[in-house]
């Protein structure tokens, strides 16, 4: 008989709004509504400002009982009017929730009614639709950036540049992607791009609406695009943004891994020099020497690794491809969303793995747990959701990803390119040798005292 578990135990992913939040402070001038309960809003600044240490406005529509039963229509419209006149944005994206979306809430009739009625000219107000119940933050943090591409595509006249559309990655992953595209004489339209709206310098002026993101005259021109590079392996159809730019307006759509590991980097430049970018330049080649030479240096460490790496789909791909490269295969890997197709590539990844991984999807912590006690694993890859992992069965987390809530400079961590790979691959091997070096002595001393009993 089988068993069937009807809970969530320590959930290893975050509601579909809160991706949708990250994706609009993307975009220039920008503003994110949130069409639900006050409490929504709350987790969802919380959980953006404890990773990002920056201060992050998330207005909010605040259903309360009375809209829940007679339609929230109201208070959608006056927070509209609030928002508007406290933030000045010229984008507002509004994201809906559970409770709106289940009390059949039509954010799209209301938005294009208060548009009309308040005669607005010069605000791109953008519902998006993002029910928890519809996916995690990942599919969240999707479908806004394709809600709002599909906002502004208009047909535009071919030009040499390209569009890159990342998933949900860290703001020093971002400004490394753009260094990358510049050394390689790339021109690029990059979406969306938070790395100075949630990353900012020290500044003595507060800014309500802070400054970057892409611009809406860029997206409106990524129609035109020689193509689109999109880390999307694992993005659904539906989603998909680069998807949405080929089938609609004729743009090759280049899906590749994020460039985390040799393999994955070399695919990226591989692409952007078909794109009519200049061969590899001497910085580049030299840090991908770099990376070389600590593969050579570490391999022995890391041959004993048996990772557990969990996530969000597109960076648990990526990371499991760059363990695998450097000799310690994952045993466990593991995300809080379906997706089919991780689960796919990920068998076609490790298919002549010594030892199969356990591959698990809409997973939570306790079942992370129970699979990585089972696999003996020894090391962790993701967010700071997996301290439980070290609390409860000893093994060290090498923390990437979102969210990371318990050491500073999450949203700083930087993971791409051969730079990033570097970063992430000395991470590792040193988590595996301070677990290993931790009870050495402790081991010896043990051995010597047998001997000394016997």
């Amino acid at each position: 008989m089988s068993r069937v578990k009807q809970v969530n135990e320590n959930q290893c992913q975050m509601c579909m709004p809160l991706g949708g939040v990250v994706a609009v402070k993307g975009v220039e001038n920008a503003m994110p509504l949130v069409h639900g309960s006050q409490g929504c809003s709350t987790y969802m600044r919380l959980t953006n400002v404890e990773h990002y240490n920056e201060p992050l406005d998330i207005a909010s529509s605040a259903l309360n009982e009375k809209q829940t039963i007679y339609g929230g229509e109201a208070s959608l419209r006056k927070a509209l009017d609030n928002v508007i006149r406290v933030y000045r944005p010229k984008v507002i994206g509004v994201l809906t929730t559970c409770l709106a979306e289940t009390i059949g809430e039509d954010v799209e009739r209301i938005v294009e009614a208060y548009v009309k009625d308040r005669n607005i000219k010069d605000i791109d107000i953008i519902p998006v639709s993002t029910p928890s119940y519809g996916g995690s933050h990942t599919e969240g943090f999707w479908a806004a950036t394709k809600e709002m591409i599909a906002y502004y595509a208009r047909p535009a006249e071919k030009h040499a540049g390209i569009n890159v559309i990342i998933p949900h990655v860290s703001t020093a992953d971002i400004r490394e992607i753009k260094r990358i595209l510049g050394l390689m004489g790339i021109e690029y339209t990059l979406m969306p791009d938070y790395s100075m709206t949630l990353d900012r310098p020290y500044e003595e002026r507060y800014h309500k609406v802070p400054p970057g993101g892409t611009r809406t005259p860029d997206i409106s021109r990524m129609t035109g695009a020689r193509a689109t590079i999109q880390f999307g392996l694992t993005c659904p159809d539906e989603l998909s943004p680069g998807l949405f730019l080929q089938q609609e307006y004729g743009v090759p759509l280049i899906s590749l891994p994020l460039p985390i590991g040799l393999e994955n980097t070399d695919r990226f430049l591989e692409a952007l020099k078909m794109l009519g970018g200049r061969p590899m330049p001497e910085a580049l080649a030299l840090e991908r020497g770099w990376l070389l030479d600590a593969m050579a240096d570490s391999h022995k460490h890391n041959a004993e690794g048996r990772p557990v790496v969990y996530g969000e789909p597109e960076l648990v791909y990526a990371f499991a491809s760059m363990c695998a490269e450097n000799g310690a295969v994952p045993v466990v890997i593991a995300t809080g969303t379906r997706n089919g197709r991780l689960i796919a590539r990920l068998k076609l990844l490790l298919a002549e793995a010594d030892e199969p991984p356990t591959l698990l999807e809409e997973a939570d912590f306790a079942s992370i747990l129970e699979a990585a006690a089972k696999m003996s694993a020894n090391v962790a890859v993701g967010h700071s959701g997996g301290k439980l992992l070290t609390e409860r069965l000893g093994i060290p987390v090498v923390r990437v990803g979102f969210p990371i809530h318990d050491r500073m400079g999450g949203q700083r961590i930087l993971s791409v390119g051969y730079a990033g790979s570097l970063a992430f691959l000395d991470r590792f091997t040193n988590a595996l040798l301070e677990k290993k070096l931790a009870t050495y002595r402790q081991s010896k001393k043990e051995e010597l005292l047998i001997k000394e009993e016997g």
